[in-house]
């Protein structure tokens, strides 16, 4: 049975969202505020975490970043009131991997967890099963674990789904909304900007000169090719 975090202050919204998953079948825990959904992130074993933004003693961003400061490459999709682009993309960028703003509907509260999971369950069972070196980083995309140089980096699910998007479609010209429909897959899309920062950061993992890229090249007006691992 997959097992879901609920990570909500608000009574009536984690009893709402937990009634009904626990109807569609998972087993759901909840934790009222940051420091103790944080604790049982870290402590427990779950298939995905639903975060709110606006939590007491730690916001749902920190709690984030610090899970994946921890290695915890855990699912995480953000619940907010906040609608504002620049929240959506700080939430994105701190590691989560979808964002819904509330109010939102119970149908696409199941149908962002089912895509979730989903994709958690099929990158698990199609990942290559043995290291590629792609310029100076090293990745085992079974283990998600990285290296460069033989230290160990830190990287976040997107780096790792974005990577190995790039590695699957190597020599063609891959767009940003080609890289946002696969990689993200849901309605709401973080902007080109995003993407930016993403490539920006696997660059500096991989080329010699991230400034002058030689892996992860830029097709101006079209997008990003990977021409060489």
């Amino acid at each position: 049975m997959r097992r879901i975090l609920v990570v909500e202050d608000e009574p009536d919204m984690q009893s709402g969202i937990k009634d009904n998953l626990e109807f569609e079948g998972y087993e759901v825990d909840t934790a009222s505020d940051g420091k103790e959904g944080l604790q049982k992130i870290l402590s427990n074993r779950f298939d995905l975490i639903l975060l709110d933004v606006m939590l007491p003693h730690i916001s749902g961003f920190d709690v984030c970043k610090k899970v994946r400061h921890e290695n915890n490459e855990t699912p995480i999709i953000f619940l907010t009131a906040k609608g504002e682009e620049i929240d959506k993309v700080i939430g994105l960028e701190s590691g989560g991997d979808d964002y819904l703003t509330k109010p939102f509907s119970l149908r696409e509260l199941l149908a962002r967890v089912k895509a979730v999971l989903r994709r958690t369950e099929k990158q698990s069972s199609t990942n290559q099963s043995h290291i590629v070196d792609i310029g100076r980083l090293s990745v085992d995309f079974d283990t998600f674990t990285a290296k460069v140089d033989g230290e160990t980096v830190k990287m976040t699910s997107k780096e790792f789904e974005i990577l190995q998007y790039l590695l699957k479609h190597k020599n063609a010209t891959i767009s940003r909304d080609s890289l946002l429909d696969n990689v993200w897959g849901y309605d709401f899309q973080p902007t080109a900007r995003t993407i930016d920062n993403f490539i920006l950061k696997l660059r500096q993992k991989i080329e010699d000169n991230p400034n002058d890229p030689q892996i992860i090249i830029t097709v101006h007006g079209m997008g990003y090719r990977m021409v060489s691992s």
